[in-house]
């Protein structure tokens, strides 16, 4: 069986060591890399580093993590935040980053099991308070450009469904459902589905309010 191998980016020893035992006792799991600033993050992706999800502070010593999720995405990684900051202002700073998921570091061992799980199957892994916090601080909501059927797509994003669970659902292809989610985010000007699925849950509240 094929290891998913993880990345941990964060300056705190303890907290590396921590997450790490606790992957490494899942079967499935493997530590990639572990570095403590954007340096070695930088160098790491350099020597030919490899992993299919990074787990990244925020508060690195050399300058904020977010800075880095560039090049791990374009290595071919899923990027979880794992941080203290939960201001509604950081959570965006991150989605618009293109981050995959967002985790406080009170998190349990199991949450960020289940993150990377969601975050390999395409989807977004935020805890609905996170979720509540994203379509708190969003803007204008113009759901009016998508065609019905990008709607009924966009609904299926805001309930976390992965492309392949969408298709089943809708009798439509992973690529089918891959250029429609494409269409959706150049006419919404969004970089990620997270950001899809943060209109799609407020446009639920202000109806359910009316």
């Amino acid at each position: 069986m094929t290891s998913i191998r993880i990345l941990l980016v964060d300056d705190h020893p303890m907290l590396r060591l921590g997450v790490r035992r606790s992957l490494e006792n899942e079967e499935s799991f493997a530590v990639a890399g572990e570095c403590a600033d954007l340096a070695s993050v930088r160098a790491w992706l350099s020597s030919g580093g490899k992993a299919d999800v990074a787990i990244l502070d925020r508060g690195l010593p050399d300058g904020d993590g977010l800075e880095v999720v560039p090049p791990l995405k374009a290595a071919g990684m899923k990027v979880i935040v794992l941080t203290v900051e939960d201001d509604d202002e950081e959570i965006r700073a991150a989605v618009d980053a293109g981050v995959d998921g967002y985790l406080l570091k009170s998190s349990d061992t199991e949450q960020i099991i289940h993150a990377v799980g969601i975050v390999l199957q395409d989807a977004g892994a935020f805890p609905p308070q996170i979720v509540q916090k994203l379509t708190r601080s969003s803007g204008e909501h113009p759901l009016d450009k998508l065609s019905p059927r990008e709607l009924e797509i966009a609904e299926y994003v805001a309930q976390g469904h992965s492309n392949k669970v969408i298709g089943g659902k809708l009798n439509l292809s992973d690529n089918t459902v891959r250029n429609h989610l494409a269409n959706i985010m150049q006419k919404l000007n969004f970089h990620n589905r997270v950001q899809v699925a943060t209109l799609v849950l407020q446009h639920l509240r202000k109806t359910r309010r009316a």
